[in-house]
């Protein structure tokens, strides 16, 4: 047996090991030009119908899961997105917005394995629950501190709100106690193994995301 395995705390394990994949996510080209005011605010909307897609898969997902051993401690009502991702989209897009709303092809397939781990396999709903909400605690508020910036969004207000934790009063401690619920997961060594491997797969699957969103919003050379 891998002592390392029993040794190392579960979240120390799942954020080194997705390290590589997790960089890849962050240093995309389409991010890059984003996050770097090179790109217009109709891409950044573009951006944000495609989290719409991927949330709301993650969170009809969520509700059937509320009870379950493994993935129900992860089931908090305070990282719920898709409401405040509406009211951005209603923002950006007009009161309409649903109409014409269509996924990338990356982010159908996103959401497809998203609602097949809700359905079939929780300890896999898992890793994308943690790709995904805490990076959005961390790494989404310098995106939503260069939006405001680059295309007027008044601080945390419309446009912004999926960034917006109202609930959560001190994300550090937040971020503290999710981290002590991956390491009490009820989960074996080889199902923590393959938790790794999933969250691997979640990043490359947000990583085809920027690729095809970059394929839309080229910079002209």
């Amino acid at each position: 047996m891998d002592a390392t395995a029993t040794v190392t705390p579960f979240s120390t394990l799942i954020r080194t090991a997705s390290h590589e994949q997790h960089t890849e996510a962050e240093t995309s080209t389409f991010m890059g030009d984003l996050l770097g005011g090179r790109l217009g605010v109709d891409a950044y909307t573009r951006y944000t119908e495609q989290l719409w897609f991927v949330y709301r898969a993650l969170e009809e997902g969520a509700e059937a899961l509320r009870n379950d051993p493994v993935a129900g401690p992860f089931i908090q009502p305070e990282l719920m997105r898709s409401t405040e991702l509406e009211r951005d989209l209603a923002h950006l897009r007009g009161e309409d917005w649903r109409e014409g709303l269509e996924p990338l092809p990356a982010t159908a397939a996103y959401a497809a394995r998203v609602t097949e781990c809700a359905r079939t396999w929780p300890a896999g709903y898992i890793a994308h629950h943690y790709t995904r909400y805490l990076g959005d605690l961390s790494g989404g508020q310098i995106i939503r501190d260069k939006a405001e910036k680059t295309w007027g969004f008044e601080r945390k207000g419309d446009g912004v709100r999926f960034y917006v934790f109202e609930e959560i009063g001190n994300p550090a401690a937040f971020k503290r106690g999710y981290r002590e619920l991956l390491d009490a997961v009820n989960a074996d060594d080889l199902e923590k193994q393959r938790i790794v491997e999933e969250c691997k797969r979640a990043f490359a699957l947000n990583t085809a995301v920027f690729r095809e969103l970059g394929e839309v919003f080229p910079l002209s050379a």
